[in-house]
C-alpha cells in the first residue's frame, strides 16, 4: 500500500525573516510560500539606508520584481527555481469565519495584520497546513495563542551551541617521549600522541605528571607543532587560550580566525595587538563592528553630527587601541607608529556599514561583536576578501543585542559550525576572563 501523501504546507513569512535573509522564500523545498501585503508595506520603510537590513530589503524587492514578470503576484506563481514550490502575495487580511487578530489584540499593528493574513489563508486553503514563520518570539507566541502554528526561521540555525567547536583539546597523560620531542625538535607526528585524523589548526594542551607543552596541528607539515608564548605590541597572553588565539592571529597561513568568549577574555585586544604586530604584511588594518542602537532606535535619535552619533558605539575599540598604545612611552617609535597609522588611515576604526563596498585585498579585517551579524552578513563579508586578506571575527554568542538573533542563529555561531576543519581557518574559544577579579565575579555569578 503506497504511503500517505504528506499534507501540503504553506509558509507565511513576516518582515523579520526577510530582513534576516532576503533569499528566505527559497528555503522551504517544494512547499508554498506566502508574503502578506503588510510585509511589502513594511519593507518599503527599510529600503533606504546603508545598514544590512536596508540591503536585505532592497534585494528582496528585486526578487519580487523578477517574480512579477511571471504574472500577477495575487495568483500562485512558480518560484524562480522550478524544484521549489509556488508563491503569492496575500492581499486579504480580514478573516470571515475565525477570530480577527486586530480585534483580539486591540489595535491594527502590522504584526496583527500579518496574523490575519495567515488566518485568511487557512480559511482559503483548509486542506493545507498554514505555518507562520517569524524571528519575532512575541509574534510566535501571539500566533500560537490564536491556534496558528508558528516557527522560527531555521535556515542557518545551529542545533546545539553547547557542543559548538572549541578549537582546543586537553590531552592528559600525554606520551612523555612525544612531549620531549616537541621541546627538542619543535614537532612530532600526531600518531605519537595517539591523535587520529587531527583537525587543521586545532590546538592541544599536552601534559602529564612531569611536563606540559602547548601545540597545534600544522596541516602544511602534517605534524603537531609547538606553540610558544610570545607578546604582540607588549600584550602578553595570560593563559593557554590567549596564547593560541595570538598564534592563530599571527599565523600567516591562516586567513580566517574566529575568537569566541565572554566579556573580559581578551578577544578584541588580542585581535588588535596581533594585527598591529603583523601590519607590515597588510596595506591596511580595518577594525569594525555592527551598529546596534539601544532600544532599537535609529542613531538619528542621538544628538550631534554623524561622528558624535557613532562615537559611543566605537568607543570600546578605541579603548583597546589606547590600552595597547599606552604600553609605550609617547616618545617610543611604536607609540608614534600607531598615531601615524591612524592619521594616514593605515589603521581604520569604523562601523561595519562604512566598510561595505570598500576593497578588502591585502587587508587585515577585524570584525568585533560578530554575534550581532546574521549568517548572510558574515558570508557577504568573507566573500569580499581578496588576495592577501585576513579576516578575524570576535564575539560572544550569548550576548546578542539585536532582537531577531540568538545564540543558535547568529552569524558567528553559524560560521564556527560550518567552516571548521578547513586548512586556512582557526578557531579559539576563550573561557578564562582576564579583565579583573571583579569582572570574573560578575561573569560567574550574575
Amino acid at each position: 500500500m503506497p504511503g500517505k501523501k504528506a499534507q501540503k504546507k504553506i509558509f507565511v513569512l513576516d518582515t523579520s525573516v526577510i530582513l534576516y535573509n532576503h533569499n528566505a522564500i527559497n528555503s522551504f523545498d517544494d512547499n508554498d510560500v506566502v508574503i502578506p501585503i503588510t510585509v511589502l508595506e513594511e519593507l518599503d520603510n527599510f529600503k533606504k539606508g546603508n545598514e544590512t537590513k536596508n540591503f536585505e530589503a532592497r534585494e528582496f524587492i528585486r526578487i519580487m520584481d523578477r517574480l512579477s514578470t511571471k504574472g500577477t503576484l495575487q495568483d500562485w506563481i512558480q518560484l524562480e527555481n522550478p524544484k521549489l514550490g509556488m508563491f503569492k502575495v496575500q492581499m486579504n487580511e480580514t478573516p470571515e469565519k475565525e477570530l480577527d487578530a486586530t480585534k483580539v489584540f486591540g489595535d491594527s499593528k502590522p504584526d496583527h495584520k500579518i496574523l490575519n493574513a495567515a488566518i485568511c489563508l487557512r480559511e482559503e486553503k483548509p486542506s493545507s497546513k498554514v505555518i507562520l514563520v517569524t524571528k519575532d518570539v512575541n509574534l510566535r507566541i501571539k500566533a500560537k495563542s490564536m491556534n496558528i502554528p508558528a516557527e522560527d526561521f531555521e535556515t542557518g540555525k545551529i542545533k546545539d551551541v553547547d557542543t559548538l567547536y572549541s578549537g582546543i583539546s586537553l590531552i592528559e597523560a600525554a606520551n612523555s617521549d612525544a612531549i620531549n620531542k616537541i621541546y627538542a625538535e619543535g614537532l612530532c607526528d600526531a600518531a605519537e600522541l595517539g591523535i587520529k585524523d587531527p583537525i587543521p589548526n586545532h590546538y592541544f594542551i599536552l601534559r602529564n605528571e612531569k611536563s606540559s607543552v602547548l601545540s597545534y596541528y600544522n596541516p602544511a607539515l602534517d605534524k603537531i607543532e609547538r606553540v610558544e608564548k610570545r607578546a604582540a605590541y607588549k600584550i602578553l597572553p595570560r593563559n593557554a587560550e590567549q596564547v593560541f588565539a595570538l598564534h592563530a592571529i599571527t599565523n600567516k597561513h591562516v586567513k580566517l580566525v574566529t575568537l569566541q568568549g565572554v566579556a573580559g577574555t581578551g578577544k578584541t585586544l588580542l585581535a588588535l595587538a596581533g594585527a598591529l604586530d603583523q601590519k607590515r604584511n597588510f596595506k591596511q588594518i580595518f577594525l569594525a563592528r555592527p551598529i546596534v542602537p539601544l532600544s532599537n532606535k535609529d542613531i538619528g535619535y542621538l544628538p550631534g553630527d554623524i561622528k558624535s552619533k557613532l562615537n559611543p558605539y566605537m568607543e570600546p575599540l578605541w579603548d583597546n587601541l589606547k590600552f595597547i598604545q599606552n604600553q609605550y612611552n609617547e616618545k617610543d617609535k611604536e607609540f608614534k607608529r600607531i598615531t601615524e597609522a591612524l592619521n594616514s588611515e593605515k589603521l581604520l576604526i569604523q562601523p561595519l556599514a562604512y566598510i561595505r563596498g570598500r576593497s578588502i585585498s591585502n587587508i587585515c579585517f577585524i570584525v568585533d561583536e560578530a554575534q550581532n551579524l546574521t549568517p548572510h552578513e558574515v558570508k557577504t563579508i568573507i566573500t569580499r576578501a581578496g588576495e592577501g586578506t585576513k579576516i578575524i571575527f570576535t564575539g560572544d554568542i550569548y550576548q546578542i543585542d539585536t532582537p531577531y538573533l540568538d545564540s543558535q542563529s547568529n552569524g558567528l555561531s553559524y560560521l564556527i559550525d560550518k567552516i571548521k576543519h578547513h586548512e586556512i581557518y582557526a578557531h579559539i574559544r576563550l573561557e578564562k576572563g582576564e579583565r579583573s577579579e571583579l569582572a570574573n565575579l560578575a561573569n560567574e555569578l550574575l
